[in-house]
């Protein structure tokens, strides 16, 4: 049974908010997108760290970042030519973070 006092009133989603939330899914649903983001949990990584930990090509690493940073999923900084990223959304983060501890309770 569902308490009418907790339901959400309906408001439909304007077309730029549909547009990023499914783009942001799509995101999520790559696994190299997801395997780059869990480890920038960790913290900062440079793109050859990355590469270097997950087993990737840096211009495979490179693409992915460059998808997730137009969704704002990931920021970057310049320390002379090497470039450093990390997570950029909190939000994004800790759904991924509750949609990992899910699957790892099923």
């Amino acid at each position: 049974m569902i308490d009418k006092d907790k339901n959400i009133p309906y408001e439909e989603l304007d077309e730029e908010t549909v547009f990023i939330v499914t783009q942001t899914f799509k995101a999520l649903s790559d696994p190299t997108r997801l395997r780059i983001l869990q480890l920038l949990f960790q913290g900062e990584h440079s793109v050859n760290e990355i590469a270097e930990t997950l087993s990737l090509l840096q211009s495979t690493v490179s693409h992915q970042l460059r998808f997730l940073k137009n969704l704002r999923l990931v920021k970057f900084r310049r320390e002379g030519t090497t470039m450093f990223y990390s997570h950029d959304d909190q939000h994004v983060i800790d759904v991924l973070k509750q949609m990992i501890e899910h699957s790892q309770h099923m």
